[in-house]
């Protein structure tokens, strides 16, 4: 018995560019990407395309040439029916050129001694599956982003800094504003570097190191820096991690895997209370070395699944962001260059450029230093939490991490 499967998705982005200042280009482009899969139960055959081509076409290439059919000895899952729309607003090309034009007026004017490089996007994406065994998914979203980077005019370097956010619903610009205002504001006073070093980071750069370490097939071949801990208490009892794909933590994401195959409830808990609780994995994973399967395969639409795919958060503290630091001043990187991990978790990050924040207000730029940490003590004695609240330098959630001035 043969099932045909086909994954798709489609994805409208509309782009406002900006070079040095000036308007550069308005972009729109319209993609559909397919997968049409044949699966024998011991093989899948795999056409991805890139364009409308008919399903029946898709399905024919998919069996065109069996010796390219891949090995997978494994059957799809029916999934049933489920459709989820996180999207909130569209924003039309007119209403993207309009605030585009307004922000960038505004930065222009009130801080002429930057010269500014940027987009702003509207983007919308649908993705689906569908299967001759009863699975019809499908999933979409729609956001604005904007994204300035920023060069002081007496500089030699090529950009400063950074500052960027996504949002569901167009507001009023304050977020931009406020965004630009903590950048750019106190950029020209330079202050001193505090004895305690607390970092306010987003947190995607340190979810991308766990998703390594706790990929169960690195667990089982001993290159994880978790390897023999699953079930340890490793980190500080206040982190807890989940791959989540609920409505309000997944941008552009599915609630299935690469795999099709749905996790209960949306969420998954890969560490609770600092204890390692599961590395994840798809179904060749955990097949070939024994452990569970997670549901949590990533996609990919030429060739086959993969274990990742993941949507990883750390759970919110109770606390505020100000409420966190407790009086302390936390330091904003916004150009670093970092070490690779030792055996034992230590590394090293040269922070070039930051500010200092007391929590309400901006102190000032720093000036060039290095800090040490170690991977088991940022997430244990050295682990403060990720606020309660959104901080206005992303809007977004951060963590907050003590490191150590070299």
């Amino acid at each position: 018995m043969t099932i045909k499967e086909k994954h798709s998705t489609r994805r409208t982005v509309s782009k406002m560019s900006y070079e040095e200042n000036k308007p550069k280009a308005f972009e729109r482009t319209n993609t559909v990407e397919t997968s049409y899969r044949v699966y024998d139960g011991e093989k899948v055959g795999i056409c991805y395309s890139i364009g409308e081509i008919a399903d029946e076409e898709g399905f024919a290439r998919a069996q065109a040439d069996p010796e390219r059919a891949r090995p997978y000895p494994f059957t799809p899952e029916a999934g049933g029916e489920r459709r989820r729309d996180k999207s909130e607003s569209h924003v039309s090309d007119r209403e993207l050129m309009d605030v585009a034009g307004e922000y960038m007026k505004y930065i222009l004017e009130k801080y002429p001694q930057f010269t500014f490089t940027g987009n702003f996007t509207a983007e919308t994406c649908r993705h689906s599956l569908t299967s001759d065994i009863g699975t019809d998914f499908e999933e979409s979203d729609a956001c604005f982003g904007a994204g300035i980077a920023f060069k002081h005019k007496d500089s030699k370097d090529i950009m400063n800094g950074y500052f960027g956010y996504n949002m569901r619903t167009l507001d009023d610009g304050s977020v931009f504003r406020t965004m630009a205002d903590l950048y750019l504001g106190q950029y020209e006073t330079m202050t001193e570097v505090p004895e305690e070093i607390i970092l306010s980071i987003q947190y995607y750069s340190l979810t991308g190191a766990l998703a390594d370490e706790l990929n169960a097939e690195n667990l089982a071949l001993g290159t994880s820096h978790l390897t023999g801990k699953v079930g340890e208490q490793v980190f500080s009892e206040n982190f807890t991690l989940e791959h989540d794909v609920t409505d309000k933590e997944s941008w552009f994401g599915r609630f299935w895997d690469g795999e099709g195959c749905v996790i209960p409830n949306d969420k998954l808990v890969l560490i609770e209370n600092g204890v390692i609780k599961t590395g994840y994995s798809d179904k060749r994973v955990a097949q070939k070395y024994g452990v569970p399967h997670t549901r949590t395969a990533g996609h990919n639409y030429s060739d086959l699944p993969y274990p990742g795919g993941l949507n990883l958060r750390i759970r919110r503290s109770e606390k505020t962001i100000r409420e966190l630091l407790a009086g302390r001043p936390a330091v904003i990187p916004m150009s670093s260059t970092g070490s690779p991990m030792d055996n034992k978790g230590n590394a090293s990050m040269i922070i070039h450029t930051s500010l200092l924040w007391d929590g309400e207000r901006v102190v000032g730029r720093l000036p060039e230093f290095r800090v040490n940490m170690n991977f088991f003590d940022i997430l244990g004695k050295d682990y403060i939490g990720v606020g309660s609240d959104d901080s206005p330098f992303f809007n977004d959630k951060v963590i907050l991490l003590k490191v150590y001035k070299v």
